[in-house]
């Protein structure tokens, strides 16, 4: 489920990408187009008025040897006057074919370069078969475009070669497509390693919810197994009193308390795990409060035989709710008085670091594991599974700690342990 959900997530950025992409050079390749059909134009209609001025300047005069005078050699010089008008267009090359009116060549070719007849011959054919007076076509892999002007003799055809820039357009599409390739095969791979991260806290928190039917489901199977069994045996004695039976009946009472503590424990968890729920926070002496869990914790702790120290610093001051705040205290003390083995002990501090106030509680004990210090606030989570049920948890209770220090009160909680030595969990409140 979660790879077809990560491939539509990667196929549709892949196309959003794309269609972008394709959009952007799109538009670049039109711009450069018009841009360079624009230049192509303004470069031929100059070369048009100065082969006009030219034949204007020599109509009365002798006639020239072929090549145009005022024509910028190859080399960059130049072999007279135009008779006024700006010089010819700078690395271009051009020539201008005069004919009559039945398109046959009159004189000689004019033309910055030496060209061969058959070569001008191939030009006009191709100029007069699109039927247009202006145009492109190609001719022995150069680019050219033309203008036919009317004379009185017949017409003047001006060629202006445009390979260069027809080249460019060419490179231009060239580069899109292997950059496009490129761009694509790095956004692949790109997009598939971001859409498995995306992916990732859902299949996490979909795989957490499973764990969590299964456990809680697991949780309730058992005192509903013990209640069944009792009943059946107060059906099949139904001669017998009340006082005869009330060994069933307390056990059937026990495990239903058990069942009302699970489900109210799961409730609190929902309630604080919704975002709209909110606890109204107000400025509380956490010093006192948790002196106060203390003093409620003592006759339990004198009765597990285990030696309780703690150093407090009065007065400390932090935003929150103190019911909460009390809540958490207690799951770490009971916590640590249930893992703590007898004549064992369990200290606790409450300190100002910095501009944080924190809470350490410290028991003896086995300690826990490296591989078990990341999972133990996840809900029914237990290290010994037998021990916990025999003390009756159920997993949730560092949990809730973690929900109320971290999602209502934007804390910190987490714990460090050395094996065989002790355990301390830190509450870290602004």
């Amino acid at each position: 489920m979660f790879k077809k959900l990560r491939n539509r997530f990667l196929i549709v950025n892949l196309v959003t990408i794309s269609v972008m992409m394709l959009a952007a050079f799109a538009a670049i390749y039109i711009i450069s187009y018009l841009d360079v059909q624009a230049k192509n134009e303004m470069e031929l209609h100059r070369s048009v008025e100065l082969y006009q001025k030219r034949k204007g300047n020599n109509s009365d005069g002798p006639r020239d040897n072929g090549t145009v005078t005022g024509m910028p050699l190859p080399d960059g010089g130049d072999m007279g006057s135009m008779g006024g008008g700006n010089p010819p267009p700078e690395r271009s090359v051009s020539f201008m074919i005069e004919t009559d009116d039945q398109w046959n060549q009159t004189g000689t070719p004019k033309s910055q370069f030496t060209m061969e007849d058959e070569f001008y011959q191939q030009a006009l054919q191709e100029a007069v078969s699109t039927g247009k007076n202006t145009g492109r076509f190609t001719l022995d892999g150069s680019d050219w475009t033309f203008e036919i002007q009317p004379t009185t003799n017949g017409h003047m055809l001006v060629f202006l070669d445009i390979t260069a820039r027809q080249e460019i357009l060419t490179n231009l599409n060239y580069t899109f497509t292997i950059v496009g390739v490129v761009m694509l095969i790095i956004l692949y791979f790109t997009s598939r390693y971001f859409a498995n991260r995306s992916i990732q806290p859902v299949k996490e928190a979909f795989d957490k919810q499973k764990q969590f039917i299964a456990d809680a489901s697991h949780e309730l199977k058992t005192p509903l197994a013990i209640i069944s069994t009792n009943t059946d045996v107060l059906l099949s004695n139904g001669e017998d009193t009340i006082d005869q039976q009330s060994k069933w009946l307390h056990y059937i009472k026990s495990e239903t308390e058990r069942m009302a503590k699970l489900t109210n424990d799961l409730l609190y968890l929902t309630e604080i795990d919704d975002s709209r729920t909110g606890m109204i926070h107000t400025p509380f002496d956490i010093s006192e409060a948790v002196e106060n869990i203390i003093l409620t914790m003592e006759a339990v702790i004198f009765e597990k035989n285990v030696a309780l120290e703690y150093d407090i610093e009065p007065h400390l001051t932090v935003q929150g709710n103190s019911e909460q705040i009390k809540q958490v205290v207690m799951i770490l003390l009971d916590n640590a008085v249930k893992y703590t083995g007898p004549k064992g002990e369990v200290s606790l501090s409450l300190r100002k670091q910095h501009n944080d106030v924190v809470l350490a509680v410290t028991n003896t004990g086995e300690g826990i594991a490296p591989e078990h210090l990341p999972r133990i606030f996840d809900r029914f989570y237990r290290t010994d599974t037998s021990r916990a049920r025999k003390q009756g948890g159920y997993g949730l209770g560092l949990a809730i700690a973690k929900s109320i220090v971290e999602q209502q009160h934007k804390g910190k909680i987490y714990a460090r342990s050395v094996m065989g030595e002790s355990t301390t969990f830190y509450v870290q409140l602004s």
